[in-house]
């Protein structure tokens, strides 16, 4: 078996650089008819990855402080409360402990800005509480919205969520599509959904679309639905809700990532990618960066193109920054999330 190569990222400071939000495009159904998948090829490049890269030392450090920088921290259950939400914001302005991320400085010669996540990621009606404990704290409210997970809700009550979202505080908006458009293959429906959400958020919000990719079926449509987002005006296309048969799968982000390679050749804007749904270990994280830097580029491993759908995560990552900073791992239970 081939040795693995090492894989590199370097600990940049924190903070979310603000890129331009995307604009729709014409509508192109010779584009979207072009697109083809060979499902056998997309399963063998999705099993290699992660199988021939790996992050040593000081990149391994880095590889888990980027994870951290790029997780939308999530709470999307029935039973959330306004206690659970606080604690939520308050993990993800901290979300590591200062004597851990001292003796990371101390070890590794880390800047010493205080490390916070990409986002935290509510229900609509926990944005206002999840806005007002984050202010000054740059950190965005992210809301599902558009009768999140299943999204079988008019599309005029989908545009008048968004907007009250908005107005509580919310700055990334994460809609999710009609999947039966895509599985009917009602592309310029589909189209239209994401641009009047698109026109709904404006320049105040960012534009995080769901495909759902679990209901989606076969591979091409996946690559379709994707494409069609981004020609809407998606600022960042996710894999899935969470809710989903299944969720973000190595296939499925491939494809995905392939179309956003596709498009920015094309057009040049850049579009960002969220895998979400069992996405539980660093090794699953540092799987997507290797992904990222292979198709698209280091720049695509950054939190303003990437972010990761999850919230035990956190506390794996934590793990493994405590076991690189002392040579343990410690009890998890000291890394509890929320």
């Amino acid at each position: 078996m081939p040795k693995r190569q090492s894989c590199t990222l370097t600990t940049q400071q924190g903070g979310i650089v603000a890129m331009p939000t995307n604009k729709p495009l014409p509508f192109d159904s010779g584009l979207i008819e072009s697109i083809r998948v060979d499902p056998w090829a997309a399963q063998r490049r999705a099993s290699e990855i992660g199988t021939r890269r790996t992050f040593k030392g000081a990149s391994q450090v880095a590889a888990t402080i980027r994870a951290i920088r790029c997780m939308d921290l999530t709470t999307l259950a029935g039973d959330d409360t306004l206690g659970r939400v606080d604690r939520l914001c308050a993990k993800a302005r901290r979300p590591v402990d200062l004597d851990l991320q001292t003796a990371l400085v101390a070890k590794f010669d880390l800047p010493t800005t205080p490390i916070c996540v990409g986002a935290v990621c509510v229900y609509h009606k926990m944005v206002a509480d999840a806005a007002a404990y984050l202010a000054g704290s740059n950190i965005p409210v992210a809301a599902v919205s558009t009768g999140f997970p299943a999204g079988q809700t008019p599309l005029e009550t989908k545009l008048k969520e968004i907007e009250l979202s908005i107005g509580d505080g919310a700055t990334e908006i994460d809609i999710v599509i009609s999947r039966a458009l895509a599985l009917t293959e009602r592309w310029r429906e589909l189209y239209d959904e994401v641009v009047a959400c698109r026109a709904a958020c404006g320049e105040r919000a960012k534009l995080k679309v769901i495909l759902g990719i679990g209901n989606l079926g076969r591979l091409e449509t996946v690559a379709k639905a994707a494409m069609v987002a981004m020609l809407a005006g998606a600022d960042t296309i996710k894999t899935s809700t969470g809710y989903e048969p299944t969720n973000a799968t190595p296939e499925g982000a491939l494809v995905m990532v392939r179309m956003i390679r596709r498009f920015h050749d094309l057009t040049k804007i850049k579009v960002g990618f969220k895998p979400a749904g069992g996405i539980k270990t660093a090794a699953d994280a540092w799987k997507y960066f290797i992904l990222m830097k292979e198709e698209l580029g280091d720049e695509w491993t950054q939190p303003e193109l990437l972010r990761l759908g999850a919230s035990s995560l956190l506390a794996d990552l934590e793990l493994q920054l405590n076991h690189q900073a002392f040579g343990r791992y410690g009890a998890e239970s000291r890394f509890a999330v929320a």
